[in-house]
């Protein structure tokens, strides 16, 4: 037993010294202070890190199929006159009752003057909401409108107005001037005058556009789309198709100039979640030429996100360049409106919230002491032998 024992004493590798043979000096104890100082702060950097969840981010290529992209926007349009904002921005002639909300892609799906989950704000000059619901926006109906066949609608009567040549069966009624002018969208024809369609001069259609001069428009919502590149945009008048090309009737309100000055409160692709920045936040933009068109091309990054619960958030990140297209000498070379364009990119990047492992945390401590007093010991030992080195020189003479 004794001789075994002896073996293991031999392996020692942290051999003892006599205290008699220590030597303290007043730089080892402010090394030694300084050292745990830094332990201490390590240690503390080190539990936190171990404590908090961190985010390991890849990147693969994503082949998800039939998807929805949803959009949630949050756009303000507002005039010049606002004494809150911090830039100027005109819109006299784009009020909430002209703005329309069009989607589409290049699967050849459209969504066209979207109203559903789609708000407005009617805001004055002063930036206090007028009215909110989709349908406050417009004027008072009138009663006792013109029927189909002729003559004034009385009380024990069924009403049903004449669509203007526009109808597509014998028994087809246009009741309101909306009834009106989306039987022309169909048709791709163009309302030119709303004061020669009986509904929409019992309703008031101009009158309603007069009224709202000198308003802005808060529009807010969201949208669902296919996962495949289109685009959505803001813009005065219905819109329909005309000879395969996408247009806007803009003759029934009477204009000769549209401004698409806007601001940006909010764009996102998909639900929050922790780190996500959309460029688009905030954004705002004034136009000084009469006509114009102002483009976001927006390359969409699909994006998931799993929490330290393991809670998935499936949602999108996006980049985005700008342009703005303006008329020249005076004749409309675009669209005006406000035009997001977006893709999809193939790469999908995925975030995943995890904790460090105890033995990693326990590892790095172990590192953090051993590293600290080690270089401690180093500098401790180049002073000690310093001074040394210095006394004895001066004990000798080497130094006055």
């Amino acid at each position: 037993m004794d001789g075994l024992l002896s073996k293991l004493r031999s392996l020692d590798a942290y051999p003892k010294v006599n205290e008699d043979f220590y030597s303290r000096t007043l730089s080892g104890g402010i090394i030694t202070i300084a050292s745990s100082v830094v332990m201490l702060l390590l240690f503390v950097s080190e539990l936190r890190l171990y404590l908090h969840a961190v985010t390991e981010t890849t990147l693969r290529v994503d082949t998800s199929r039939g998807e929805k992209l949803r959009i949630n926007t949050l756009v303000d349009i507002y005039l010049c006159l606002m004494p809150k904002m911090q830039f100027d921005v005109a819109f006299p002639a784009l009020q909430c009752s002209i703005i329309s909300l069009d989607a589409m892609d290049i699967s050849g799906q459209e969504h066209l003057d979207v109203k559903h989950d789609i708000f407005k704000q009617r805001i004055d000059a002063h930036g206090n909401v007028i009215a909110t619901r989709q349908d406050a926006v417009g004027g008072m109906k009138m009663e006792k409108p013109l029927q189909h066949h002729g003559g004034r609608l009385e009380h024990n009567e069924t009403y049903c107005g004449s669509c203007y040549g526009a109808q597509e069966s014998d028994d087809q009624c246009c009741n309101s001037c909306e009834d009106v002018r989306e039987a022309y969208r169909k048709k791709g024809w163009g309302v030119s005058n709303p004061d020669s369609i009986d509904q929409c001069k019992r309703e008031g259609f101009l009158q309603s556009i007069k009224d709202e001069e000198g308003e802005g428009c808060n529009i807010y919502g969201f949208i669902e789309v296919n996962k495949v590149a289109g685009n959505f945009h803001f813009a005065p008048g219905k819109s329909f198709q005309q000879s395969n090309v996408h247009v806007h009737d803009l003759l029934p309100f009477q204009k000769d100039s549209f401004n698409v000055s806007h601001k940006i409160n909010k764009l996102s692709f998909g639900e929050y979640f922790p780190g996500v920045v959309n460029p688009l936040d905030r954004a705002y933009w004034v136009q000084h030429s009469s006509y114009g068109m102002y483009q976001y091309f927006i390359k969409v990054v699909p994006t998931v996100y799993t929490d330290i619960n393991g809670h998935i958030i499936l949602s999108n990140q996006f980049s985005v360049t700008e342009h703005f297209r303006s008329s020249e000498s005076g004749r409309i070379q675009a669209l005006p409106g406000v035009f997001f364009f977006y893709d999809l990119s193939p790469i999908k990047v995925t975030f995943t919230e995890q904790h460090v492992s105890f033995l990693h945390f326990l590892t790095n401590v172990c590192a953090i002491v051993g590293g600290v007093f080690t270089v401690s010991g180093i500098i401790d030992s180049f002073v000690y032998h310093g001074q040394r080195a210095i006394k004895k020189k001066m004990e000798i003479g080497k130094f006055n």
